[in-house]
């Protein structure tokens, strides 16, 4: 008897900045994979939530699948911390004219399993180029921040000069007017009992097409040293040896 292949689709859930984030929904054979799962225990968790399309989707997403298999994260649960409340994990590979999601794993449950599922290589990938291409939940700040840390990982060199290394770019839907770009100092921390410092620099976003920002911004954060404009934002609990003012600053009182 020939089992008939699953068939995926991405829905991005995009609700009001203050009802909720906006995630990547995996429906298989037509049913919402993550509303399916029951997630065990945990302190807030009742439910999963899909990862961001900026972190799944995209051109080198982690859901493209590959002869060598590769780990996803797909979905979260309660107050984010993995050990305590959960994260869904699968693994995934491509094997001939199939795609198969397998290894299914959850930190907050060790006998957490879940059937393979194994999709026609050529639906399967036109569906996550598809979703890829989708910026209908863009907001402007977040295409900003999409578009600077990619120019930003693209001039590595910038960052080798000054020891540092790009944490991320990020953006939130209630702060529309600004995103925070994140670092790390010294890179490269094969140590982990020497210090370090997280640095981090906040941005004001305008009406200007999020392309035209981008741009400016690499340019004049790529022009010099930016831990000289940047405020301390963390760092181990020896950090004040590197030289650089301490306690950090919380962003979030700022």
């Amino acid at each position: 008897m020939t089992t008939r292949p699953d068939l995926l689709t991405l829905s991005i859930a995009c609700p009001p900045p203050d009802e909720g984030v906006v995630e990547v929904r995996p429906i298989v054979n037509g049913r919402d994979l993550l509303a399916e799962v029951a997630v065990s225990g945990g302190v807030g968790g009742s439910r999963y939530l899909g990862v961001g399309p900026r972190d799944l989707l995209g051109q080198d997403g982690p859901l493209h699948a590959t002869a060598t298999p590769r780990e996803v994260r797909l979905a979260w649960s309660g107050c984010g911390v993995e050990e305590c409340c959960g994260a869904l994990y699968m693994t995934v590979t491509r094997h001939g004219d199939h795609v198969v999601w397998a290894g299914w794993r959850d930190l907050a449950n060790q006998d957490f399993d879940l059937p393979e599922l194994r999709f026609i290589a050529g639906q399967y990938e036109a569906e996550v180029l598809r979703a890829g291409k989708d910026r209908s939940w863009e907001w402007p700040a977040g295409a900003v921040a999409r578009m600077l840390e990619a120019g930003l990982r693209g001039r590595g060199d910038w960052l080798v000069r000054w020891d540092c290394e790009l944490e991320g770019v990020w953006a939130s839907r209630k702060e529309p007017d600004r995103i925070h770009v994140v670092l790390w100092h010294p890179r490269n921390r094969a140590d982990a009992d020497l210090p370090w410092l997280q640095f981090g620099m906040t941005l004001p976003i305008s009406a200007e097409a999020p392309s035209v920002q981008a741009e400016h911004l690499e340019a004049r954060l790529t022009a010099d040293d930016p831990r000289a404009t940047a405020e301390v934002w963390g760092g181990s609990h020896d950090a004040e040896q590197l030289g650089y003012p301490w306690p950090p600053v919380d962003p979030l009182f700022m």
